[in-house]
């Protein structure tokens, strides 16, 4: 049995189904993996772990605690250490990895003995609405303190490879049996079923990354065109999203869904906002919306453009995102065919498994002898 990885995560185990759930999944069967969520207010009791087992061998756990300052704040820190110690001692874990997605919860491991650090840096956090002025320092920090980072993208490899000596780029992959089931029509989502056609859809978190006037024009362009958004509303408020009569908000759905949604769309988007939010962004749903076998219509993000800018249509601005969505509805049989064989191709060529493979390797590989 491989060491146990005790995980620091700014993102609930129960909220959007991505990259740190894909990776650590499949680590949970070979290994342990205890997830350390950020606190939660409960002025009600004296702090304590709610714990849950949501994947065989995954541990979430998620800190009460009475302070009011939200996340990975410097005054939490004398609730969860104390939590994270006793965690520690009562599953026996003396031999293990630790694990950021944020550089913000570093202060919990000042009293730590991992064999490992691990930096899964899957997004230039200092980038998003409201983050913390400390995140900066705090990632130096962190930086000094791995021996191992991990880029969810070539962007952010490119980021930060000149300050660590051991960076890797891991791009997000996809689960491709679970998303190319959405090439079944016939396991449409019953609530999405009596929209008229064309549709044009999206899935994900609804945030200050997403181009709000690009949709606005995009539903008034085309009055005609369904345009169905599936996912949370998360950092913006509810009221600024565009409200048309053919723009669909189904909130967030489940995992298990998501393909059911995608069967029944004609185009698939990627309508993201350039901003210091999506600078560095490598997003995940281009490869499941490939493994649908759809055509996609994105802003010219890096991550997307350079890679894949040959089989999907980049829309540089909103008339030419608005002709990429004409110009994706109206394919040629040979062109589609075209395109799904270039599609097919890249999805073969990458999963989630090919990609934990390759990261317990380089775990098993890694030696600190000052540890």
């Amino acid at each position: 049995m491989h060491e146990a990885i005790v995980v620091f995560s700014h993102l609930r185990w129960s909220f959007v189904y991505q990259r740190p759930q894909q990776l650590l999944a499949r680590m949970a069967e070979r290994r342990r993996v205890v997830f350390f969520e950020e606190p939660v207010l409960d002025r009600e009791a004296a702090p304590f772990l709610e714990r849950s087992t949501p994947a065989p061998g995954v541990l979430v756990c998620r800190p009460h605690t009475p302070v009011q300052r939200p996340g990975y704040h410097d005054e939490q820190f004398s609730c969860l250490v104390p939590l994270l110690d006793e965690l520690l001692r009562a599953e026996g874990l003396e031999r293990y990895l630790a694990w950021f997605y944020t550089p913000m919860a570093l202060p919990l491991a000042a009293t730590l003995e991992p064999r490992l650090v691990v930096y899964d840096c899957m997004d230039e956090l200092s980038g998003f609405l409201d983050a913390p002025k400390e995140l900066a320092e705090r990632e130096r920090a962190l930086l000094e303190r791995a021996d191992l980072v991990f880029t969810g993208g070539p962007s952010l490899y490119r980021a930060k490879q000149r300050h660590h000596a051991r960076v890797y780029c891991f791009p997000s992959s996809v689960d491709a049996a679970h998303f190319g089931l959405a090439c079944d029509p016939g396991i449409e989502h019953e609530s999405q079923r009596p929209l008229p056609r064309p549709r044009l859809g999206y899935f994900g978190v609804l945030d200050e990354r997403l181009n709000l006037p690009l949709l606005d024009a995009l539903a008034c362009a085309h009055p005609e065109w369904q345009i169905v958004m599936v996912g949370p509303v998360l950092k913006i408020a509810p009221e600024t999203l565009p409200k048309h009569e053919n723009i669909r908000y189904y909130g967030q759905q489940e995992y298990a869904q998501l393909p059911r949604f995608l069967a029944g769309w004609d185009v698939c988007l990627i309508p993201f906002a350039l901003n210091e939010a999506t600078r560095f962004i490598s997003p995940t749903k281009i490869l499941e919306y490939m493994a649908a076998e759809k055509p996609v219509v994105s802003t010219p993000i890096t991550d997307v453009a350079e890679p894949y800018g040959d089989m999907v249509f980049i829309g540089d601005g909103i008339d030419s995102f608005i002709a990429g969505c004409e110009g994706a509805l109206a394919l040629s049989g040979a062109k589609q065919r075209d395109m799904v064989r270039a599609m097919r191709e890249v999805v073969a060529g990458t999963s989630w498994d090919a990609t934990v493979r390759a990261m317990e390797e380089l775990l098993a590989a890694t030696r600190t002898p000052n540890r």
